[in-house]
């Protein structure tokens, strides 16, 4: 287990836990063999949760320790900080550390607030387009959240995924044909290339009536061989993956459908980058992403996005958040094992060094950044857009940027030559303009939500407007 730099007071991830399994506080104390005062000191936070306590409760209740940390809450008043920008909220009092509070002491209220904004923001929108209801959370949001809860990490699943490669054996890590092989003698599918899937909009298709499994021509090998692990995943683990989403996912159906198909990819991805073997490599080259792709055989993007899923307990990899891009700014994906959230509303920041990453195709931007919350982190981006395959090809621009916290950072690769003491290049970063409260920002392209703005002719700032200071503005109504 790493260890922790940081004292660690976690009394409400405690309390929390303890009232999930119905514990009284004598019982978890016992349990723990402390006493019940220094229990009770613990769940109120005056004291530390001590490294020796984190460990007994993870290996107990088969918990992460990221889920004790206060990740969950950043994120919630990360989200609380943009909806509190609505100007609905222009009178409230909520400061950001009552907002902080609020997440830490009582998350599912926190939650459930959330979700009713969300359902309103919905409702408004369709009484101002005059629409059709639509639901609370899109099946997209729905599963996002229902992955952040989980912190990016399914045990079960990935350990079916390292068990079954270590059984497979591949002989000098020539992971393509043990798949093919195997496809071929457990379940009698060949497998075969069609040059007119993708004009049909498919990467694979099973043919069961043929016994073959038709693969489009122009993918890259990494690519194959990951629908090669998409199909065993399929075929071997489903029942596994429909345990899990009985037991403890979304319940709307398109939700389900949605969450399936990313236990899929998840269990691809394990398959094909396997836990142990994965994080020993990482750390030996100090988490370089070319070097590990070209360890596995795979792509800059599975690597980049398996190091987002390190968090077995026990055996946890360094937190890194991991998103997908175009160039547009549209997110496609979107997934953190560390406190770095993105906007639940509007773009992203356009300071972020994934946006660069455009302008210097397949080289990589590495970039020191400090989020709303002071949070500084160091950032990986690079385009991972395929080559066009004729003129009239019009493939998407894509970028992906994966991040840690600095004191992380270190352990990598990509600290080579920064001096991470000097906090002066440092790029301040905002969760999209509509929440973003920094008013010296040349980038800005619309106002703060929620704030009185200064328009005055006695000074004009790097933008037309200035946002009112929340006290200021109070003293003026």
């Amino acid at each position: 287990m790493a260890r922790t730099k940081t004292k660690l007071f976690a009394g409400p991830r405690l309390r929390l836990l303890r009232q999930r399994e119905s514990l009284p506080q004598a019982a978890l104390a016992d349990m723990l063999d402390i006493s019940l005062s220094y229990l009770n000191q613990i769940e109120r936070d005056h004291r530390p949760m001590p490294p020796h306590l984190l460990q007994t409760l993870c290996e107990r209740f088969s918990l992460s320790p990221a889920w004790f940390n206060d990740t969950r809450e950043a994120r919630a008043v990360q989200a609380m900080r943009e909806t509190m920008a609505d100007p609905i909220f222009k009178d409230s009092p909520l400061s950001l550390s009552k907002m902080a509070d609020f997440a830490r002491s009582s998350p599912e209220l926190c939650e459930a607030f959330l979700t009713l904004y969300s359902a309103y923001a919905f409702d408004r929108e369709r009484m101002e387009r005059e629409k059709n209801p639509a639901p609370q959370l899109e099946p997209y949001e729905t599963v996002g959240n229902w992955v952040q809860e989980h912190d990016n990490y399914f045990h079960a699943l990935d350990c079916a995924a390292e068990q079954f490669y270590e059984t497979l054996n591949p002989q000098d890590g020539a992971l393509a044909p043990a798949l093919a092989t195997h496809l071929q003698d457990q379940h009698g599918l060949a497998i075969a290339f069609d040059p007119d899937m993708e004009a049909r909009g498919l990467v694979w298709r099973v043919d069961y009536r043929t016994r073959r499994i038709l693969l489009s021509h122009n993918q890259p090998p990494e690519s194959t061989l990951f629908y090669l692990a998409q199909i065993i995943g399929q075929l071997e683990h489903g029942q596994l993956m429909a345990s899990i989403l009985r037991r403890e996912g979304p319940k709307e159906n398109n939700a389900i459908a949605l969450a399936r198909v990313y236990l899929g990819n998840y269990f691809a991805g394990a398959l094909l980058l396997p836990y142990s073997r994965f994080l020993k490599t990482a750390e030996q080259t100090h988490y370089d992403i070319d070097c590990l792709r070209r360890h596995f055989g795979v792509s800059f993007e599975q690597v980049s996005h398996r190091l987002s899923t390190m968090q077995r307990p026990g055996a946890e990899g360094i937190p890194f958040y991991f998103l997908k891009l175009d160039i547009a700014g549209n997110i496609l994906k979107s997934f953190s094992a560390n406190r770095f959230s993105q906007a639940r509303f509007g773009g992203p920041c356009p300071l972020w060094n994934v946006f660069r990453a455009f302008a210097t195709p397949g080289q990589i931007q590495v970039q020191l950044s400090q989020t709303m919350d002071d949070a500084i982190y160091l950032n990986i981006a690079r385009t991972v857009s395929r080559d066009g395959l004729t003129y009239a090809d019009r493939p998407r621009q894509i970028a992906i940027v994966l991040g840690c916290r600095i004191t992380d950072g270190r352990r990598t690769v990509y600290a080579a030559g920064l001096n991470l003491e000097d906090h002066h290049l440092v790029v301040p970063i905002g969760p999209g303009c509509r929440a973003c409260e920094r008013d010296n920002c040349s980038h800005r392209s619309l106002p703060v939500s929620g704030r009185a703005l200064d328009t005055g002719n006695d000074a004009r700032g790097v933008v037309p407007y200035r946002a009112v200071p929340e006290k200021h503005a109070k003293e003026a109504d």
